[in-house]
């Protein structure tokens, strides 16, 4: 998995039918160098290949082959003994009132290279049929979630923000909130030159402005009803220009704890627990923020014994399995399809 916080590429192993998981195996992350960050950020937008685009998918390309092998070297596990790795890619441009998303990366030379089946391309044809090609996470939370009181929402922060309602009997709905790390990231290298905040430390010096916050609150996606979902560029930090950069990191973490707690607006009932994943659940000033905008039960996956870090990279793995039994990997209620559908893209090696 490569996030919209171009972090970098998380691998995971599971063992799953597509239907339970029956073990979560090791975990690493390999991260982008800052010229691979530049050749990605590059490509962003674009709808149509060009020397940008070209270019951030071969960087993209190795460094997932360079990430598969480092994982194998680390943990003894040979490729061979692999059935299949589902490969996300990195979303460069998602327009699905276009009916267009693109996932740059290459799988045919990913399997090639790992001599492994590799299925991607795993948004395309919910997107193609009118849905929202996002988010794809759902039904591998309802599948982890099995056992858990309910209702109960699952969010996950990476550089944008998404949700998973799952409801008594398993119903999903899912969708977008609003901005995650993005806007955070994006302040924290344009006016301190870091590349996130760390631990929330910034934006726990800093005052937030509540009248910026009110005033973000009525942007016109939050009240929208779901299925929807966002392209990375959507939300920026632009709204808390004018200040200083530890109110304005205080300001943006803030921003995104209330669009995540605006959420609740759109669920069926209230949920018993918020478990949070992904890199905000690494952040105890955004996680304070969420329980306060909340005002309920939040937990972070870690706490549930899930590896909230590399939870996504599972879920593409879990997708793949799908994906190869012909099994829906979207929904009416996660995507606004309106039908159960598989999808994805074999590659074999």
């Amino acid at each position: 998995m490569s996030g919209t916080s171009v972090d970098g590429v998380d691998v995971a192993l599971i063992e799953t039918d597509g239907e339970t998981v029956s073990a979560q195996g090791p975990a690493t992350t390999l991260a982008y160098e800052p010229a691979v960050r530049t050749l990605i950020r590059a490509a962003f937008g674009a709808d149509a290949p060009n020397d940008a685009t070209r270019a951030a998918e071969r960087a993209v390309t190795d460094k997932h082959v360079e990430a598969v092998r480092l994982w194998s070297k680390r943990t003894g596990i040979a490729l061979e003994s692999l059935d299949v790795v589902g490969f996300h890619g990195q979303t460069i441009t998602h327009r699905p009132e276009r009916r267009f998303t693109w996932q740059i990366g290459d799988g045919a030379a990913l399997a090639k290279a790992l001599g492994v089946k590799v299925v991607n391309d795993l948004r395309i044809a919910d997107v193609t049929a009118g849905g929202q090609g996002a988010p794809l996470v759902p039904v591998y939370h309802a599948a982890l979630a099995h056992e858990l009181p309910k209702p109960l929402a699952v969010v996950n922060v990476g550089g944008v923000a998404n949700v998973t309602w799952i409801g008594p009997a398993g119903e999903l709905l899912a969708f977008d909130t609003g901005p995650g790390n993005g806007p955070i990231d994006d302040w924290c290298m344009r006016r301190a030159g870091l590349r996130f905040d760390t631990d929330g430390a910034l934006a726990a010096s800093g005052t937030v402005d509540r009248g910026r916050v009110e005033r973000f609150a009525e942007h016109r996606f939050f009240p929208r009803t779901p299925p929807k979902s966002l392209d990375r560029g959507d939300f920026n930090d632009d709204w808390s220009e004018g200040l200083s950069v530890a109110d304005g990191a205080a300001t943006l973490t803030q921003g995104t704890a209330r669009a995540i707690a605006l959420a609740a607006t759109h669920f069926p009932a209230p949920v018993t627990q918020w478990v949070i994943s992904g890199g905000g659940a690494r952040n105890p000033t955004l996680m304070r923020a969420i329980a306060g905008e909340t005002r309920g039960k939040v937990v972070r996956a870690a706490d549930l014994g899930w590896d909230g870090d590399a939870l996504e990279a599972q879920a593409f793995a879990f997708l793949a399995v799908r994906s190869l039994r012909g099994l829906p990997i979207t929904f009416p209620g996660t995507t606004g399809i309106d039908r159960p559908l598989t999808g994805g893209r074999l590659n074999e090696p």
